[in-house]
């Protein structure tokens, strides 16, 4: 085969699910030795194209070749069959097994009697894993591995499959910085050995550094294939969204006021220690610095899930203890955690209750919910936030991750805080859904409300704080204005090389 043939291709497929058009149209092929990115909004189609490789999904139209002969996928087992394997952001591995006996799942290595042969399958994935320089135990168990790890392990697991098409669907979501680069790596190899990877991602900046082409679809369409050093950052937005967006930043003007919240050397042994800051009304006050330097244990200590062993916390010039998050609610603050599904969500709940969870004591009488204020309430929100949806009865596990984050919004705002702390608010949302999100926090700031924006994005930090406030291993290594904070600036001081 010639190396610029392709392994598979779709040509005009065509998915529909009710009235909704999935995919319309769409071209798409994969080479052999190449990285081939796959970006989109969400709703934009990509699942389902990913699904279609898998075996879970079928054309209505359109078809799927390989080699340049037409195939069928009818199930996930015929796609493996013909060497495709998919990795999808959340590993599918049995936990309570080994490596080993995940790799090897439902195809151990048998003797001629028939019996499984356990030292053939450890030999072999063994080797398995050190042609891809993976440094991991055989017999560990699946359960105590990083997500990282887990997702290795259905690498390896896909390559003792002799797999020729490997999809990637958002595989460093969860990942640290070095773990995303130790997944570069062997993505790396394999492309040296001839696998077709298509590499789905929100993230524009590993696409840069990763990718050999780049697919961008846009309301289950496709808009453009090009080689991506032929696409800059700012053209794929605007590939994506079909609008110039230079209002990803929408940073507007905010009149900065007194003192609100005041930490004075706040120290948790083992965690971080003499932190101390000021946060004005009005201001957006970042949180930068890299995974692990103690951003997110103080917010945890601000919103009262965590106690400080020293230092005080003052709240317009008094001192006040926040003993617990409800105490933290009463003094008006609320927080916005990192993770939406896990402390932000109740998935199976209403947009309607998720809105109205914090205040439904308020809502209340005699025990019993007043329904038409709950709904009033959760309408107010929804409406201000421009939550996208079939109705507030729609579950929040149903919506969009850029739709799910307003919910989150919503339900805090609903307690009319003066102080918002937000964790990561866009990790895992697409351009457009970011760009709203962005919107509605210099709204909020503009209103009068004072922010902590923690962000691990720095063009996120650097656009949208008044300052930026830098943490470094537990410590504050760094405070700067807007018109100082620069990458080299925020970057020099989250690995400790200046001083304050």
């Amino acid at each position: 085969m010639k190396p610029s043939e392709p392994v598979i291709e779709l040509i005009g497929v065509t998915r529909q699910f009710g009235a909704v058009q999935a995919l319309k149209g769409v071209d798409l092929s994969l080479h052999p030795g190449e990285v081939h990115a796959l970006v989109g909004e969400n709703g934009a189609g990509k699942s389902t194209l990913v699904k279609m490789l898998a075996g879970i999904h079928q054309p209505d139209v359109g078809m799927l070749t390989m080699n340049r002969a037409t195939i069928e996928l009818r199930n996930p087992a015929q796609a493996q069959a013909l060497g495709i394997a998919v990795i999808h952001q959340e590993p599918s591995l049995f936990p309570d097994l080994d490596v080993a006996e995940n790799i090897f799942m439902g195809r151990h290595p048998r003797d001629r009697l028939g019996r499984v042969d356990w030292r053939r399958m450890y030999r072999e994935v063994e080797h398995l894993l050190q042609s891809l320089d993976v440094q991991l135990s055989v017999r560990a168990p699946v359960q105590g591995l990083s997500i990282a790890d887990q997702q290795l392990v259905e690498i390896a697991k896909a390559l003792s499959l002799n797999t020729r098409i490997l999809v990637m669907d958002e595989p460093t979501a969860a990942l640290s910085p070095h773990e995303v680069q130790e997944l570069f790596q062997i993505v790396r190899q394999l492309r040296q050995q001839g696998v077709a990877i298509l590499f789905v991602s929100h993230r524009l900046e590993e696409i840069a550094e990763l990718a050999d082409r780049v697919t961008v679809l846009r309301d289950g369409a496709h808009v453009i294939t090009a080689a991506a050093h032929e696409l800059s950052t700012d053209a794929i937005i605007r590939h994506m969204v079909g609008r110039e967006l230079d209002t990803l930043f929408p940073k507007g003007e905010a009149k900065i006021g007194d003192v609100v919240l005041e930490a004075r050397g706040l120290t948790r042994a083992g965690v971080f220690r003499d932190v101390s800051f000021t946060l004005r009304q009005g201001e957006i006050l970042g949180f930068s610095g890299l995974v692990g330097a103690g951003r997110t244990e103080v917010a945890r200590v601000l919103f009262g899930i965590d106690r400080a062993d020293s230092g005080t916390i003052l709240l317009k010039g008094l001192q006040i203890s926040l003993s617990s998050s409800r105490a933290a609610m009463r003094h008006g603050i609320a927080y916005v955690p990192e993770d939406r599904h896990q402390h932000g969500l109740m998935l199976d709940f209403t947009i309607t209750r998720n809105i109205t969870l914090p205040l439904l004591d308020r809502l209340s009488r005699l025990g019993l919910v007043d329904q038409r204020r709950e709904h009033q309430l959760a309408s107010t929100y929804a409406k201000q936030l421009h939550v996208r949806s079939s109705g507030l009865d729609q579950l929040a596990r149903a919506l969009s991750g850029g739709n799910q984050q307003k919910v989150v919004l919503g339900k805090w705002l609903a307690t009319e805080p003066q102080i918002l702390i937000l964790d990561e608010p866009t990790r895992g949302i697409d351009i457009g859904a970011k760009a709203e999100v962005h919107r509605i926090i210099s709204d909020l700031a503009a209103q009068g409300l004072a922010i902590i924006l923690i962000s691990s994005e720095l063009p996120e930090v650097l656009a949208m704080s008044d300052r930026v406030l830098v943490m470094h291993e537990g410590r504050v290594a760094g405070l700067f204005g807007h018109m100082e904070a620069n990458q080299e600036n925020v970057m020099l001081a989250a690995t400790g090389q200046v001083a304050i």
